[in-house]
């Protein structure tokens, strides 16, 4: 995999080189070692942070130009704001914000991994490399020709001066499969759908056996034969035939039963007969960031050799408004056996993740199962770009996914499921229908894929707002962002990785 930025780790000690950066508190105070380094310098911080008022606030940069009393070509000045308290996403950032003042071209850049009380953990340090490395990604493959200040691209050798080098290396070894898995994520969402269909897709997840995944693929003659009426459905108006990939990861005790992600995997959707508005249609390539996580995700807990045993799923297929799609009115019969009617074709990734999530619990079963699907619009408006819709049957596993949230800065939040809501999609000529109308209409998605789970315990990211053209962060410039990735390899490592 290549990266615009690569990262290195030396001793606090170590001369810096190139672009300096540095770290203060919100009283401007620097650790010893950086005030060494600094020398004369620290005056000239002081005295720059006053004229731009700089107060050192959390993600906050001073920038200094060519300073006297160092030898850097740039001094940036990084506010961590109140020392105290600080998580792994604040580290995160800081290394975002870092790889944004590196100028377009080659570049050399120190960090100074410490804070006023002294050196930054090796597992900080390591959450400033992975911010560096996500801040630096970009997707342009595609152009031939640049815009001004992008024809040299960015090329950038970093150096985090930490206090014990060896354990920042060893920490990054692992770190650095996840902003991997990250990035494979982010590739898959940005693809455009002439290269990136089902067939592809399930290529593209294949690569994962170089990794000691074992990878299965399920073509439509397959599919057909396991009755999944539901996902082939949504599939039949495409020319380009669906498939299904079920993913093992067997890194845990042999016989341990594995846990389980799902991911919704629309390469394109038109809305199909009940076709979408033109304006922006061109963003439903990104309908399958919750495929997109659960391969990257799968990437990143092979490549780091994670101690547990895991099943990935997706469903891959394509909804077009063929002479042969289905029809608002049709019903079709899902792998549970249960009826769908048809309301609206638009409705379609439920349709998908219905089958999907049969399979796994019946199949699989696992310890629990969480989905991820770019699902209902619906969720945007209750919870905007900030936050993932949660749906989820189990406490144990909702409360885990909260602070799985909280702590790699994917936030998640929790929205209701009840009897009320499954009454708007019962229908008088099926076991149910794809829709409930507008009111409620992510929770109402949401009952209806409780009902393909059978029992086991599970949850819903409804990721429509957060997986692709979510506003840009510090660690993220991309249209696809990658979302679920760190959020799910947390929740894994936290509490059923085998210690």
């Amino acid at each position: 995999m290549s990266d615009a930025i690569k990262v290195g780790f030396a001793p606090l000690s170590a001369a810096p080189r190139g672009i300096v950066v540095v770290f203060c508190d919100d009283s401007l105070k620097v650790g010893p070692a950086t005030a060494k380094a600094l020398g004369d310098a620290t005056g000239l911080v002081k005295r720059a942070a006053s004229a731009a008022a700089f107060k050192g606030k959390s993600g906050a940069a001073l920038d200094i130009l060519a300073p006297e009393g160092v030898k850097a070509t740039r001094l940036i000045v990084i506010g961590a704001g109140k020392a105290a308290g600080l998580k792994a996403s604040d580290f995160l950032k800081f290394g975002g914000v870092a790889a944004s003042k590196l100028p377009a071209g080659t570049a050399a850049m120190t960090i100074m991994a410490e804070l006023p009380d002294g050196a930054m953990t090796s597992e900080q340090a390591v959450a400033i490399a992975s911010g560096l490395r996500l801040r630096g990604y970009r997707f342009d493959r595609y152009k031939t020709k640049k815009k001004d200040g992008e024809e040299s691209g960015l090329r950038a050798d970093v150096s985090l001066a930490v206090g014990d080098a060896t354990a920042a290396k060893k920490a990054f070894a692992s770190a650095g499969h996840v902003a991997d898995g990250v990035i494979i994520a982010r590739d898959l969402v940005n693809e455009p759908p002439n290269v990136l269909y089902p067939e592809e897709f399930a290529r593209r997840a294949g690569l994962l056996r170089k990794l000691g995944v074992r990878v299965e693929v399920l073509d439509v003659k397959a599919m057909n034969k396991l009755g999944m009426g539901a996902l082939l459905g949504v599939g039949q108006g495409s020319a380009r035939p669906s498939r299904t990939v079920i993913m093992r990861w067997d890194g845990g005790r042999k016989g341990e039963a594995p846990v389980a992600f799902v991911g919704k995997g629309v390469c394109f959707d038109t809305g199909g007969i009940s076709i979408k508005p033109a304006g922006s249609m061109e963003d439903m390539k990104g309908d399958m960031g919750g495929a997109a996580c659960v391969v990257g995700l799968m990437h990143a807990l092979a490549a780091r050799k994670a101690r547990v045993n895991v099943v990935g799923a997706i469903g891959l297929v394509e909804n077009m408004p063929d002479g042969n799609a289905q029809r608002p009115g049709d019903i079709v019969t899902s792998m549970s056996g249960q009826t769908i009617e048809i309301i609206n074709t638009d409705a379609e990734g439920r349709l998908v993740l219905a089958d999907v999530l049969w399979y796994v619990a019946k199949k699989v079963k696992p310890k629990f199962m969480v989905d991820l699907a770019t699902l209902t619009g619906a969720i945007m408006v209750a919870l905007g770009t900030e936050h993932a819709g949660m749906f989820s049957n189990n406490d144990e596993l909702a409360d885990r996914l909260l602070a799985a949230g909280i702590e790699s800065g994917e936030k998640v939040w929790r929205m209701p499921l009840g009897p009320e809501y499954d009454k708007l999609i019962d229908s008088q000529f099926a076991d149910m229908k794809n829709t409930g109308g507008r009111h409620g209409g992510s929770i109402t998605a949401a009952q209806f894929l409780q009902r393909f789970v059978d029992g086991t315990p599970w949850a819903h990211l409804d990721i429509a707002g957060t997986a692709m053209g979510a506003p840009k962060t510090d660690i993220n410039q991309s249209w696809g962002s990658g979302y679920g990735v760190r959020l799910l390899d947390r929740l894994v490592a936290d509490h059923y990785e085998r210690k």
